[in-house]
């Protein structure tokens, strides 16, 4: 059986398709270059399911868009409460029609809109956020609006940004006191 197997021209190998007669052409017996459609259709099969898991990868939902406008808040939070310590000026937050403000800190230091339009600030909207080292215990709860297909009887989505003023900011779920 060995010597049906040739060798490769470039290499000291066997070429083990044409020892176990694979890839032979059953007419002439020759081997003949080239690929299945069975891998090929392997192939194709592997890719859709990479692309697949890509695009489901990506896919940035409601909630996704909801967690990160909280982080990026309570940021901004200890920015303009560090801002306020270091320079002994009172800042307070609230909310706008068009998003919210920082008063007391020199207007563009901070950014004032939302990243995701439909954000809104449910019960406080205000915080105040220094000069003094130790502030009371505050939170401002964010919704979203509702995602294409939601309708009114179901609950919006929203998440708490609190602390409990010795700690920082943080993202807290909404029903945690």
């Amino acid at each position: 059986m060995l010597g049906a197997a040739r060798l490769c021209g470039r290499c000291p190998y066997v070429d083990l398709r044409l020892m176990f007669g694979l890839f032979k052409n059953r007419v002439s017996n020759r081997f003949t270059p080239g690929f299945t459609l069975l891998e090929l259709l392997v192939v194709i099969a592997i890719m859709a399911l990479a692309t697949a898991g890509v695009s489901l990868a990506m896919r940035d939902n409601s909630q996704t868009s909801l967690e990160r406008e909280a982080q990026r808040l309570a940021v901004l939070f200890e920015s303009a409460r560090a801002q306020s310590r270091t320079s002994g000026v009172r800042v307070v937050w609230h909310t706008t029609a068009n998003g919210f403000q920082f008063e007391g800190l020199v207007p563009g230091a901070l950014p004032s809109r939302w990243l995701v339009e439909g954000t809104t600030v449910r019960g406080t909207n205000s915080i105040q956020l220094g000069p003094e080292p130790i502030i009371g215990p505050q939170a401002v709860e964010l919704l979203t609006s509702q995602p294409p297909g939601q309708t009114a009887g179901q609950a919006s989505r929203s998440l708490r940004v609190a602390s409990d003023g010795l700690r920082p900011f943080a993202v807290q779920p909404a029903g945690q006191p």
